[in-house]
């Protein structure tokens, strides 16, 4: 089947040079790539963010006294306001 993708430029070229190298047609790259991409098992998407908190969860959420103004004052180093 014939079919039209459109490519990043330099995907395109490295797809090229890797065909060259292995003397393959471009054609049999682009298959084995998206042959192994679709026989992957796991689902693209899926990454599961490490839990990285620390302290006690429960705890009073220290940015809870500030007004928004403290804190983009306090962000963006701007002097304090009156």
């Amino acid at each position: 089947m014939k079919t039209t993708i459109d490519l990043h430029d330099q995907l395109l070229v490295r797809a090229k040079r890797h065909a060259r190298e292995s003397g393959r047609p471009l054609r049999a790259v682009v298959e084995e790539g998206l042959r192994r991409v679709l026989s992957d098992p796991r689902p693209a998407g899926n990454y599961a963010m490490p839990d990285l908190r620390t302290g006690n969860p429960n705890a009073r959420n220290p940015l809870d006294a500030y007004t928004w103004p403290e804190l983009r004052a306090a962000i963006y180093n701007e002097p304090d306001i009156d």
